[in-house]
């Protein structure tokens, strides 16, 4: 009796520090948040193009839903929820890791750079830096909250292989949506349009199995879970193969429209603008389309690892 008595204590003692230190560090995210959001607010500070935008929306974005988060869990409405709640904070921590990282990237590399010394080049940079202080807390949080689910075995997706690689698929596409935002840059040739096509495709795929497994409804499928994930990934891989041929071949081809070198002139010329260069977006996603095939192949790897173990002949054997 004293012994589970100790041990109830102990784990009551550890959930207790946790959850101050999950509030410790929603704080830190309001505030390092806020600071970039103050920071570029001006006018001299902001630009008024698809940068600053961008910049600005994720900022917001990942402070609302910080905000809204902390609001939640203080007054204890978790439960009236219809969805798994212990599953959201940390998969939107996950997420706004990457943003806020993606985000301080893009900024300081396609905007921050070109400005002249000067208070406005300033607050760019601290706007910057409190943008990867953000991004570091919540990785922070969402490890911590790693912790917090072990100790209390409450299972969570996002904790897992598959979860992980489910949001990087998930986040890469995002990306690639945020260069697309452009029509120019693909309605012109309906190859590029199928590679649009593919990117939807493939991110609705991925968003409806993370969907379904955040909510715990993956089991209640018509097929085994191994089969339905390796099917659907296997998909994905394919079509993403297709996009990463097509896509460089029609915007990179002399032969085919494309444009081989960077230009010097329009939006690509070496000084500051409010736009990102069309060049440089196209040369981004297709980076990116391949960073989302390794990660689809790694994924599908697994569940192949997966259907083999658990087939009758492995039994057998």
């Amino acid at each position: 009796y004293p012994v589970s008595f100790t041990k109830t204590t102990a784990t009551l003692l550890s959930v207790i520090h946790m959850t101050i230190m999950g509030y410790f560090f929603r704080l830190l995210q309001l505030l390092s948040t806020c600071a970039a959001l103050s920071l570029v607010v001006s006018k001299s500070a902001w630009n008024r193009g698809d940068l600053g935008n961008w910049s600005m929306s994720i900022w917001c974005f990942c402070f609302a839903m910080t905000l809204i988060i902390v609001m939640v869990e203080l007054w204890r409405l978790p439960s009236r929820f219809p969805f798994y709640w212990y599953n959201f904070p940390v998969t939107f921590a996950c997420y706004a890791a990457l943003v806020c990282l993606s985000t301080s990237i893009i900024y300081s590399i396609a905007y921050v750079q070109f400005l002249l010394y000067g208070p406005s080049r300033d607050r760019a940079i601290a706007a910057t830096a409190f943008s990867c202080i953000a991004s570091v807390v919540y990785a922070l949080d969402a490890a911590w909250v790693w912790d917090w689910y072990d100790l209390t075995d409450i299972p969570c997706y996002v904790h897992t292989v598959p979860g992980l690689l489910k949001v990087l698929e998930t986040f890469v596409a995002g990306v690639i949506f945020a260069f697309l935002s452009s029509t120019s840059l693909y309605l012109h040739q309906p190859a590029l349009e199928w590679c649009v096509a593919v990117y939807s495709i493939c991110f609705i795929l991925a968003a409806v199995v993370l969907l379904l497994d955040l909510g715990e409804r993956e089991y209640r499928l018509p097929v085994p879970v191994p089969i339905f994930q390796l099917v659907l990934t296997l998909l994905s891989v394919l079509l993403c193969i297709s996009a990463l041929v097509l896509w460089p071949l029609y915007q990179f081809s002399e032969e085919l429209g494309g444009q081989p070198q960077r230009p010097s002139d329009g939006d690509c010329r070496d000084e500051l603008t409010y736009d990102m260069c069309a060049w440089d977006q196209r040369l981004a996603v297709a980076v990116l389309t391949a960073i989302n095939l390794l990660v689809y192949v790694a994924d599908l790897v697994y569940w192949a690892r997966q259907v083999s173990v658990s087939s009758p002949s492995s039994d057998v054997l």
